[in-house]
């Protein structure tokens, strides 16, 4: 860390984070296990965690009904129940408006007997935080609400707003932070604390899940010539559709993807078929996510993977007669990208620089986010960034290293000095 680059104050609120609550707190959250639509709890334990630490909070019940004619709204899970829930530090004075915004929704933890500790105990081990939600992305929202609680404890007055967004929904769609965009909660700028390794993410590509059905015939086993197997017409698909996906990476030319091989993969992550053993399969039905490009609208990349999906079906005489079925449903995210020298980027990357002493990246993440509905539809120019790697999210013994927590939360803390202002002392 750079000391001449900081100021009094800023030594001051980097001294008032409270690094041992941070982790406490984040052990807390994980042991409450915040699947998709059985978010609750772990919203209420955030909102009295602020009210608690001083910050103003708005806690609301979404309109489920209401958000879903929304063009923006996909939704997977069928929920009946959720909270918003957005904390305020600082009353908008003068300076600019920035956004922190993390998600407490989590993926299943799988074959719990592959996990070295249950997922949702909150171990420490060798210097890490281990269990559901750690990285993806209870750790990044603990450091956005302790660099907040310290702002308050160096009693620091922010010419501008700091509001944290603690949402639902991020996995299977965004509903929650559409429903605060909508609820009118837009800045100037925001960070989303993905697990992005400390880098800064500019961009962040599309990810559209999708379902296809792939009819048989059913026949007893011992006859099976009699019957079609949807099993074995689901080959050419398959392969098919891997044959789309390096087609639609070989033509990626993205500096910010640079690292990347596939930064816009195409996976087939279930597939489910026949009813019986000693049966032929009278159908399958597989689901997965496609990426999205910058730049690339949805309805053409959904129409490339149809195409596909038809060739192949059109060069077999069976799927030629009984197409398959393509269904676009669960989590529907766009890209989303601003420019790598905008405010809110060289802000958080002066910030890393000057909390932890290295240099910030500047990168397109491969994942689909809520970038795109702070940008679209919030208007609200957005980054992501946070502590962790994604590769340690949706598997078992998920973890985020404490030294990063910290380099988070004292950058964020900088980040919301410097992006909102503050009055000097």
């Amino acid at each position: 860390m750079s000391e001449t680059r900081l100021s009094e104050t800023e030594r001051r609120v980097l001294d008032a984070i409270d690094i041992d609550g941070m982790v406490e707190f984040l052990c807390e959250l994980i042991a409450i296990p915040s699947l998709c639509g059985q978010e609750r709890p772990a919203q209420e334990r955030v909102a009295a965690w602020m009210k608690r630490s001083g910050l103003a909070v708005d806690l609301w019940d979404l309109d489920f009904e209401l958000l879903s004619g929304h063009t923006a709204f996909s939704m997977e899970v069928d929920r009946r129940d959720g909270l918003g829930v957005v904390g305020t530090v600082g009353e908008g004075r003068g300076g600019r408006t920035l956004i922190f915004n993390g998600h407490v929704d989590v993926v299943p933890p799988g074959e719990e007997s592959s996990w070295s500790s249950p997922p949702y105990e909150g171990r420490i081990r060798d210097g890490q935080v281990i269990g559901r939600g750690a990285v993806d992305m209870k750790g990044g929202l603990c450091c956005a609400l302790f660099a907040a609680k310290a702002l308050r404890e160096a009693d620091v007055q922010l010419r501008g707003k700091l509001l944290i967004e603690s949402v639902i929904g991020e996995e299977d769609g965004g509903v929650g932070t559409l429903a605060a965009s909508l609820r009118g909660f837009r800045g100037d700028g925001a960070v989303i604390m993905e697990p992005t390794a400390l880098r800064i993410g500019a961009a962040s590509a599309g990810a559209l899940s999708f379902r296809v059905t792939i009819p048989g015939l059913a026949a007893h086993a011992a006859v099976r010539e009699e019957g079609v197997s949807a099993i074995e017409k689901f080959v050419p698909i398959y392969l098919a559709l891997q044959a789309l996906e390096g087609e639609r990476n070989r033509a990626v030319d993205e500096p910010l993807y640079a690292r990347y091989r596939l930064p816009y993969a195409l996976n087939v992550g279930t597939v489910r078929a026949g009813n019986w053993p000693s049966s032929v399969a009278e159908s399958l039905a597989f689901e997965g996510r496609l990426g999205v490009a910058l730049g690339e609208s949805p309805a053409a990349a959904r129409e490339s993977f149809e195409a596909t999906v038809a060739r192949a079906a059109a060069e077999d005489a069976w799927l030629h007669d009984h197409p398959p079925k393509v269904e676009w449903r669960g989590g529907q995210f766009e890209p989303a990208r601003i420019p790598s020298d905008h405010p809110i980027v060289t802000t958080v990357g002066g910030s890393l620089r000057d909390a932890a002493g290295r240099e910030a990246r500047v990168e397109g993440m491969t994942y689909g986010s809520d970038m795109r509905l702070l940008v679209n539809i919030a208007q609200t120019p957005a980054v992501l960034f946070g502590p962790g790697d994604v590769r340690r999210a949706h598997r078992p013994d998920e973890a985020v290293a404490i030294e990063e927590l910290v380099v988070a939360a004292r950058t964020l803390a900088l980040t919301a000095l410097r992006f909102c202002g503050h009055q000097r002392s």
